[in-house]
Order: structure tokens, then sequence, then C-alpha cells
């Protein structure tokens, strides 16, 4: 569970400890996963004494019967949890000078806690960055996850393709393949808000879904994915409703083009930027640059975003293992939008997606 190069890390940064606080850090490094709500989990690491899980008295059964063979320690919601964690600190070392913290995740009210507790100890050092690099290589169970995860994307697909009738709703829709998906793949969490977007709706990339009803002839927007086995799958396709106009094959063309562009071009040695201006270079040879307004990609894994930028600017050298997606957009205010996505990894051989749903245009009959 990469604990021990955790461990060596804070050996080699001169820190003593590690409070861990995002809960989905603490998945990757534990096996165990909770939503704390507003109470106190964590997970101490030492640079030379044994980690422990401190979480609600309520969940201690929960966490000691999963993957983690560690100590766990609860607390009652009548008692301190910051003064129990000191203590059991303790208990554990005498060095408590130099802290790691997440600093993109630990809210200011409990590191001013923490700080109550060691008066006297550092919290300046960040080891968020070094959890990036850690996970940004996924192992083969690890992608085995995330491919369980676009399966499950895929099926969403024909359930919100199916759906599409005219003078439907897209919350109607996105409502259909979230309730599928869980009487049908039990799937129970989704990786974020499933997003229909019909018309001129899908210029606005994060938008909806909305009360909007689908018409004839219009272009339609899917954005969706499932969380498998603690694993995110993220995926966007884009089918005309009816009979598209020429301006909408125009677009859908480019962004097709430019995306299949891209995942022939994701190959190890190839930086973030120089990935993303395959794709880019080509939507604005076609006439459309000024509206692809995101970057290329993201990292996925546990979270739907995670490191690295597939972006301008960023020079990093994609290597075999890397997952990310790859999601060109042309977005036209006032008359439609189009983003084709997929999610997969970097192999020796090229970039394996974790969907396989079609993407020449589907053009799905009008209906009532």
């Amino acid at each position: 569970m990469n604990l021990d190069k955790l461990q060596q890390w804070l050996q080699d940064s001169n820190n003593d400890i590690a409070y861990i606080s995002n809960p989905v850090t603490i998945s990757y490094f534990t096996g165990y996963s909770m939503d704390p709500h507003e109470r106190i989990f964590a997970l101490l690491v030492f640079k030379d004494a044994d980690p422990f899980i401190f979480c609600p008295a309520l969940n201690v059964e929960e966490a000691k019967n999963s993957e983690w063979n560690g100590d766990v320690f609860g607390y009652l919601d009548s008692e301190d949890p910051w003064e129990l964690i000191a203590d059991n600190v303790r208990k554990r070392t005498s060095d408590t000078h130099a802290w790691a913290i997440e600093k993109d995740d630990l809210s200011v009210a409990h590191y001013q806690y923490l700080r109550g507790e060691f008066p006297n100890a550092s919290f300046t050092n960040d080891v968020s960055s070094f959890i990036e690099r850690l996970r940004l290589y996924k192992t083969p169970e690890e992608i085995k996850k995330l491919q369980g995860a676009g399966a499950e994307a895929d099926f969403a697909f024909k359930i919100g393709f199916d759906a599409i009738r005219t003078g439907v709703t897209e919350r109607s829709i996105a409502g259909q393949i979230d309730y599928q998906l869980k009487i049908q793949k039990g799937v129970m969490h989704e990786s974020f808000e499933t997003i229909v977007q019909a018309g001129k709706n899908a210029a606005n990339p994060h938008l909806g879904p909305t009360m909007n009803t689908v018409q004839p002839n219009e272009l339609v927007l899917f954005d969706l994915g499932t969380m498998h086995d603690g694993y995110a799958s993220d995926s966007s396709r884009t089918v005309a409703y009816g009979t598209p106009s020429d301006k909408q094959r125009e677009i859908y063309e480019v962004d097709r083009e430019a995306q299949q562009a891209a995942i022939e071009a994701a190959k190890p040695g190839i930086t973030a930027e120089e990935l993303d201006s395959v794709a880019r270079d080509i939507i604005t040879k076609a006439g459309y640059g000024e509206y692809f307004i995101h970057r290329l990609g993201h990292g996925i894994g546990k979270n739907v975003h995670e490191y690295p930028s597939i972006v301008q600017g960023n020079d990093l050298v994609l290597e075999e293992g890397m997952c990310f997606s790859i999601e060109p957009g042309i977005y036209i205010p006032g008359f439609a939008g189009v983003r084709i996505e997929d999610c997969g990894v970097v192999t020796k051989d090229g970039f394996k997606t974790f969907t396989h749903t079609d993407k020449d245009l589907k053009i799905i009959p009008i209906r009532d």
C-alpha cells in the first residue's frame, strides 16, 4: 500500500510525522474508505514507528475488518479527538517536532487544533506533491479497477442514448442513467453528477443537467462516470437527435479527429503540453480554436480529477502507467457543444482507453 515509501520520504525529508487528512489519500494508503462527514478521520504515519488510523468510534470495527492490518483508535462524540490523537502520538514517538501535512486538504481549524496540542512543532512541510507523484503511476490492480469503471460508463451511455425522446428533460435522462446503473449494475456512487446537455446548453461545458428539454435536430452531450471498487471513470460522448446540420457535423468531425489524433500520439516520451497541442492544433486549424476553452485532459484514479494536467505549459514527460483523460471540446455559445472523452493508460505500445463506446457520429431517430 506504499506506506513504506511514505515512511522513507519522511526520513529523507527530515520529517517526523505525516498527518494524512484526505479520506481518499487514507484509502490509497490503507485500503479503508469512509466518509467522516464532520468528524475526524486521519492516518498518522511516523518515520520510525508503526502508523495508525484515527476515526470516530462508530467506525472502529469497520476499519479493523478492512484491508488495514494496523492499529485503529477511535473517539466518542463527547471526547476531544485532538487530545486523544496527541496521546497516541506520544505513545508512539518522542520525535514530534516536524510534521508534514496535506496543505491542499487540511482545514485551518484542524491545523490550529493540532498546533494547540503540539505548540512547539513545525507544520510547514507539504506531503501533497509527494503523494501526487506516488499516485501518478497505476499498478495492474488499479488499472483493472479503472477498466471496470470504464465498462460501467459504456453501459451508462447506452441507457442515456435509449432515453432520448422529444420533450424529455436533461434531468430525466440523467436520472434514468443513475437509476439503471444502480438496479442493473449495483453502482451506488457516480464519480460526479451525471451531465446531459441538449442543444445550446452543451456550449456551457459544466452546465446541467437542467429542466431544458430535448428537441429534434439537436446535438446532445453526455458526460458521466462511476466509482468502481474505489476507482473512477469519466467519459463523454455527443450524439445527434434527428438530422444534424452541416455545421453540427463539421464541429463533431473536427473534435473527433482531434481526439483520435491525441489518442494515437499518447505514448511514452511525449510531454503533456505536446499532447495538448496535437488536439488543439487540429481544432485551431479548422477555425474553432477559440471554442476549445479547457485543457486536453486530467489524471484519473481514486479521484475523478488527479495529477497530471494535460495542458499547455506542462512539460511533464508521459510514461507507462500514467492514466488520464483525452477530451477536446468545441463549444459555440448559442449554437451547440461537442466533447468526446476517454480515459486510459499509457503503455509501451500506446494509449489504451477504458471506455469503448463508438465515436462515429451516432444519429438517434426522432421519437415521441
